[in-house]
């Protein structure tokens, strides 16, 4: 069996009363690399290792311009955000179980990158190929 890993913004959160007393740009507003829908998929066959690259050219869906956004065509995932997801992505490239007994699925994980005061929110899905 294969495997592939979809990756989705669910959710950006915003905090700006924490930006103002503790960030250098108190007013830096809420994520630049993300978009709530932004969709990535992760593959890993023959020659090409999406996991290897940091996601670089996973982008599938944006709202946005693909140049500005992580994982598109010009920018790897945010290494904030990278080192949130991607322990779970390679899991589920490995066909293993992200979330066994946390999530009610055990293909599916949410989780969050560790900006506290401006997090994006992913739900990281192992979908599983025949073949």
């Amino acid at each position: 069996m294969k495997h592939r890993v979809k990756v989705t913004v669910l959710d950006k959160k915003l905090y700006p009363e924490l930006q103002a007393q503790y960030c250098a740009d108190p007013a830096a507003g809420a994520c630049p690399c993300y978009n709530v829908g932004d969709e990535f998929l992760f593959e890993r066959e023959g020659d090409r290792d999406d996991f290897w690259h940091m996601g670089l050219n996973t982008l599938v869906k944006t709202c946005a311009d693909p140049d500005t956004v992580a994982g598109g065509p010009r920018m790897p995932h945010c290494s904030e955000a990278w080192d949130a997801i991607a322990r779970y992505i390679y899991a589920g490239l490995q066909g293993g179980s992200i979330m066994k007994g946390w999530m009610n699925r055990e293909n599916v994980m949410i989780t969050c990158c560790s900006d506290g005061t401006r997090p994006v929110i992913f739900k990281i899905e192992r979908m599983d190929l025949e073949g």
